[in-house]
């Protein structure tokens, strides 16, 4: 498109001043998507402080329910459309992942509007950066796991057969009915019905895979030694470990971010400073220092944030930024010495002006690449800590806890209990570090020969 000196210097939001209809529309979509389960980030939100707020969402247990009994002659009652349970649930599950990959394509469509519409370049770097990354078979691999965890702990609450204050927090507050052997309905808590559905080892103490308990509940990751539902359980320390991981990469990616910016903008002292400090955090063994960090701070009011996850995030956040901050430290540098930071500081041009507008945009690119690869030993470190008894504070669900609860099970008939939970684990972290490979690749294709420095600084930063 051919376009004015002018209109190329106007910012994003006077762009979409003067043609607001294609961003309007694409909005008007997503605002739909979103009221569609508003009330579910509502719960989220006011549970990480209090007791949380209950709103009525689209894809709820409520509407499409899978808690029921079977009757004598096999009719399911309290169903979902008196579907078994298996059956409703995997009707839950199908609706919900399909909304979520219904806004990852709404998403798509917002770049799309925003290339055709808003932006002033016919061409930028970032399309051959993504024209790449749909190409690469290996992080396309880790892209679909990652989504499938990001959906599983974001709708943990719904994806869920039960829900964790019913079957793990509060599981003698609920009650179930089922048929006894004498063909009559009975009324029992969920916390006795648990009892008589423990996984512990033997054939005749065991709810696998894919299996009913002798209550009619569905169970598709089988029980836990307690007899609480795991898949309840991993779909809550799925949510807990993404928070933990999110939270503590875009803390330490900003702190490593802005020393990177400061110490190739100013150089001297200042980078000497932040040279000492990173390099006595990085000169510490750092899961002794975590663990150390954490029985130390778990008696503050960090550790009451969201049963020690918040606390878990900020000593991760703390203890990493240093490795990050190493790895884009030097295209910092590099940038730093171009001809237009020069000539930005000889016009008098301010130094946050200059490192947000001139330096920043072309360490990103660097700096997705080694949080995304980060993110996969974060989570595995969660677990690792919650497998010693450490971090998150029980009976909060996590991955690394279910494989010490199973540990003693791995040869018996309840063998999922371990098996499943580290099966997860080495997933996501794998998926994590491919869709890391992935990016890197798409910035940098010349990466395994060490020679696109300059492509992956043009990527990162180039267009608008």
């Amino acid at each position: 498109m051919s376009v004015d000196r002018e209109h190329e210097d106007a910012s994003l939001a006077t762009r979409v001043k003067e043609n607001p209809g294609p961003a309007l529309g694409w909005l008007a979509g997503a605002l739909v998507l979103f009221a569609l389960e508003a009330g579910a980030v509502v719960h989220f939100l006011t549970g990480l402080v209090g007791s949380p707020i209950e709103l009525p969402t689209l894809l709820t247990r409520d509407l499409i329910a899978n808690n029921g009994y079977q009757t004598p002659d096999g009719v399911w009652k309290e169903t979902f459309m008196n579907l078994a349970p298996a059956y409703a649930w995997a009707l839950r599950v199908v609706l919900i992942y399909a909304y979520a990959f219904v806004w990852m394509v709404w998403l798509w469509r917002g770049y799309l509007v925003f290339r055709e519409h808003y932006r002033y370049a016919d061409w930028t770097p970032r399309d051959d950066m993504v024209d790449r990354l749909r190409g690469h078979r290996w992080g396309q691999f880790g892209a679909v796991i990652v989504f499938a965890f990001v959906v599983m702990a974001m709708f943990a609450p719904a994806l869920g057969p039960t829900t964790v204050d019913r079957t793990i927090s509060n599981p003698y507050s609920h009650h179930i009915e089922y048929y006894n052997d004498d063909g009559q309905l009975e009324n029992i808590t969920v916390g006795a019905a648990n009892l008589g559905s423990r996984s512990q080892g033997t054939p005749d103490r065991n709810v696998g895979p894919m299996t009913y308990d002798e209550y009619g509940r569905w169970h598709p990751f089988g029980t836990l030694p307690t007899g609480k539902d795991m898949f309840t359980f991993m779909a809550a320390g799925a949510r807990i470990s993404l928070f933990i991981g999110l939270v503590s990469i875009g803390v330490s990616s900003f702190i490593a971010a802005a020393f990177a910016l400061l110490t190739a903008y100013y150089k001297g002292l200042v980078d000497l400073a932040v040279v000492i400090v990173g390099d006595s955090i990085m000169s510490l063994p750092r899961l002794l220092f975590v663990m150390l960090l954490s029985v130390v701070l778990s008696g503050t009011w960090l550790a009451e944030i969201y049963s020690g996850g918040f606390l878990l995030a900020v000593i991760f956040a703390g203890t990493g930024w240093p490795f990050l901050w190493r790895s884009v430290r030097g295209p910092a540098m590099q940038v730093a010495e171009q001809e237009w930071i020069d000539a930005a500081k000889s016009f008098g041009q301010r130094p946050h002006v200059t490192m947000r507008k001139h330096m920043a945009p072309y360490i990103l690119g660097y700096l997705l690449v080694y949080a995304s690869m980060s993110l996969g030993g974060i989570i595995i470190a969660v677990a690792g800590l919650s497998f010693l008894g450490l971090g998150i504070n029980p009976p909060t669900p996590e991955w690394g806890r279910a494989v010490n609860i199973g540990q003693s099970y791995v040869t018996t008939s309840s063998w999922h209990i371990s098996f499943i939970p580290g099966v997860l684990i080495v997933l996501v972290v794998t998926a994590f570090n491919a869709l890391g490979d992935g990016i890197r690749d798409a910035i940098d294709p010349q990466s395994n020969s060490g020679e696109g420095d300059a492509e992956v600084a043009a990527a990162s930063g180039g267009g608008a």
